[in-house]
């Protein structure tokens, strides 16, 4: 099942260091302004279904198995299409935010790459 769905519209100027950290940070087309160098904007619009431990992350084509999801992370996706994946492996979020999947090489993002959430 289909949690949530859109492309990318826009890219930050510093989404590639973020990128080379380990984070990719999401949002959705009304990203506050302060936020929008570091972040991916996308034109995904509703949460279908709260993201879950097991889930699919898609980043065009490159699944990522989600290990972790913080307390805030569903509310943030849902109200303002922000998402905070953190590619470290970790099956703990360290803060309410995150979402950790596991850790593999990140893939080239565009504009127009599909971003996925995917889960029972």
């Amino acid at each position: 099942m289909i949690k949530y769905q859109g492309k990318v519209i826009s890219i930050g100027p510093l989404v590639d260091e973020f990128r080379q950290a380990g984070i990719l940070v999401f949002f959705g087309e009304k990203a506050p302004e302060e936020l929008v160098e570091f972040s991916i904007i996308h034109d995904a619009k509703d949460l279908i279904k709260p993201v879950e431990t097991g889930d699919t992350v898609y980043i065009g084509s490159t699944g990522f198995t989600v290990l972790s999801v913080g307390d805030v992370a569903n509310t943030n996706l849902a109200n303002l299409g922000h998402l905070i994946l953190k590619f470290s492996g970790e099956d703990t979020a360290r803060l309410p935010g995150d979402v950790n999947v596991e850790e593999k090489d990140i893939p080239a993002i565009a504009i127009g790459t599909e971003i996925k959430i995917e889960g029972s």
